[in-house]
C-alpha cells in the first residue's frame, strides 16, 4: 500500500508542476480540464490492468498498453518539471543581467517566466510525440541493415553468401497482421541464401504463435532456415498448475519452429554444403548471464571440426562476450539478439545511444574482436512497451566475404 501511495504522490506532484506551465501558457479551460482528464484516466487504467490482468497468461497486451500509457503521461511532465525547476538558473542570469543593465523593472521576470512555460513545453512535446509515434507506427518501422563481412579463411564457395538474420518475434505482442505480413514481405525481398532466428517466438506461451503461423510460413530461403530458443521460449515468466503443464508449453513452443519451416538447432550442429566446400551452422539454448542457462557450447560443437569455418546462433549477447569469443573453438560469427535495444534510444550516423548499453556491452549491431565477430539484433517485434522509440524493428542482411 505505502508503494502505490507514493506512487500516486509521485505522479501527482509531477502533475502539479507541469500544470502550473501548461497554465502559463494557455488560459483556456477546456485545454486544462483535458490535461487533468487524461492524467486521471492513465492512472486508473494502469491500477486497474495492473490488479485485474491474468496472471496466468503473463504480461497481457492490456498491461503492456497501459505502461504504454504511464510513460506516454509522465515523461512530458517529467521533463516540464525539470525546465520549470531550471527557473531558479534563469534567476541567476537576471540578477547577472540587472548588475550589467541597471535594470530593476519586473518586466524580465514576466517575460523569463512566459519564456521557460514555453521551453518546458516545447521540450514535453518531443518525447511525447516520439513516444505516440513509437506506440502507433514505429513498433512496425522495420528496417533492412546491410553488413559486409569480410574472413581470410571463408571457404571459396562461400564468397557472396548472403544472411538474413532476424530475432525476438515475440508473437503475443503482435496486434496488426498486415504489418506483420509486410514485414514478411521484407524478409523475402531480401533474396537471402539463409534465413537465422535467434530465438524469442512468444512471449509466454505457445498458442501466442497460432494466428501467425500462417504469416511466418511464407518465409524462403535458398539454404533453408535455422533457429534456436530464446529465454522468453522456456515458459519461466508465467504461472503454470503442474510442471507437466510447463513442459507441454515447452514442446509446443519447440513444435512451432517446424511448423513455419525452420529447423531448430538445440544444442546441435549442421553443415551448410557447396561443392567440396562448407560451413558450420551452431545453434545453441539460452545461456545468459542474467538468464536461463540451458545452452552448451560444447555438446553443440561436438560434431564438428575445430577448423571449419563457423556462425553460431547463440540468443544473449552476454554469451558472446563471457564465453564465446575466448572459446577454443574459433565462432567466426555469432548471431544474437535479446536486447531490443531497449525498444528506446537515439540512432543517427556516428551515434547510438541506449540506456540497455550500461547492461549489454554488445546491444545493437555488429562488434568484433580481431577477427571474430558477433551481430546483435534489434528485434522483429516488441514487449512490454507496446512501441519502439528510435530504436526500430531490424531486418539484418550479412554478406560474407573472402578477403
Amino acid at each position: 500500500m505505502i508503494r502505490w501511495i507514493l506512487f500516486i504522490a509521485f505522479v501527482l506532484f509531477i502533475d502539479f508542476y507541469a500544470f502550473q506551465s501548461v497554465k502559463s501558457v494557455t488560459k483556456n479551460k477546456i485545454v486544462l480540464i483535458v490535461y487533468w482528464l487524461f492524467s486521471i484516466a492513465v492512472l486508473v487504467n494502469v491500477f486497474y490492468q495492473l490488479n485485474t490482468f491474468n496472471t496466468s497468461k503473463g504480461l497481457s497486451q492490456s498491461v503492456m498498453f497501459a505502461f504504454g500509457l504511464l510513460i506516454l503521461s509522465i515523461t512530458p511532465k517529467f521533463l516540464a518539471l525539470i525546465v520549470l525547476f531550471g527557473e531558479d538558473i534563469f534567476r541567476v542570469f537576471k540578477g547577472v543581467f540587472n548588475y550589467f543593465t541597471n535594470a530593476h523593472s519586473t518586466s524580465f521576470l514576466v517575460e523569463r517566466r512566459d519564456f521557460v512555460s514555453k521551453i518546458a513545453l516545447g521540450l514535453a512535446a518531443i518525447p511525447f510525440a516520439s513516444v505516440l509515434y513509437g506506440m502507433t507506427r514505429g513498433k512496425y518501422n522495420y528496417q533492412v541493415i546491410n553488413h559486409t563481412l569480410f574472413f581470410n579463411d571463408l571457404p571459396a564457395a562461400f564468397d557472396g553468401f548472403k544472411i538474413t538474420h532476424i530475432s525476438d518475434i515475440h508473437s503475443g505482442s503482435f496486434d496488426d497482421a498486415d504489418k506483420i505480413a509486410y514485414g514478411i514481405d521484407l524478409i523475402n525481398e531480401q533474396n537471402s541464401d539463409v534465413i537465422l532466428f535467434t530465438g524469442d517466438i512468444v512471449n509466454n506461451t505457445a498458442d501466442e504463435m497460432t494466428p501467425w503461423i500462417f504469416h511466418f510460413q511464407k518465409l524462403t530461403a535458398k539454404d533453408g532456415k535455422y533457429s534456436v530458443l530464446g529465454n522468453h521460449d522456456y515458459g519461466e515468466y508465467v504461472r503454470f498448475d503442474t510442471p507437466q503443464e510447463k513442459e507441454a508449453n515447452f514442446q509446443a513452443i519447440k513444435d512451432i519452429h517446424p511448423k513455419i519451416g525452420f529447423h531448430l538447432l538445440l544444442n546441435d550442429s549442421v553443415y551448410l554444403e557447396r561443392g567440396t566446400d562448407k560451413i558450420a551452422l551452431v545453434g545453441v539454448e539460452n545461456w545468459g548471464t542474467r538468464f536461463k542457462k540451458a545452452g552448451d557450447l560444447g555438446v553443440a560443437s561436438k560434431n564438428i571440426a575445430k577448423n571449419d569455418f563457423k556462425i553460431l546462433l547463440s540468443h544473449d549477447p552476454s554469451h558472446w562476450e563471457t564465453e564465446v569469443k575466448n572459446h577454443i573453438n574459433n565462432y567466426h560469427l555469432t548471431l544474437s539478439g535479446h536486447t531490443h535495444g531497449m525498444q528506446f534510444g537515439i540512432e543517427i550516423p556516428g551515434f547510438k545511444w541506449s540506456p540497455v548499453q550500461y547492461i549489454y556491452k554488445q546491444w545493437a549491431g555488429i562488434y568484433n574482436e580481431g577477427a571474430k565477430f558477433i551481430n546483435v539484433n534489434r528485434g522483429f517485434g516488441f514487449l512490454a512497451f507496446p512501441g519502439r522509440v528510435g530504436i526500430w524493428p531490424e531486418i539484418t542482411v550479412i554478406t560474407l566475404k573472402k578477403k
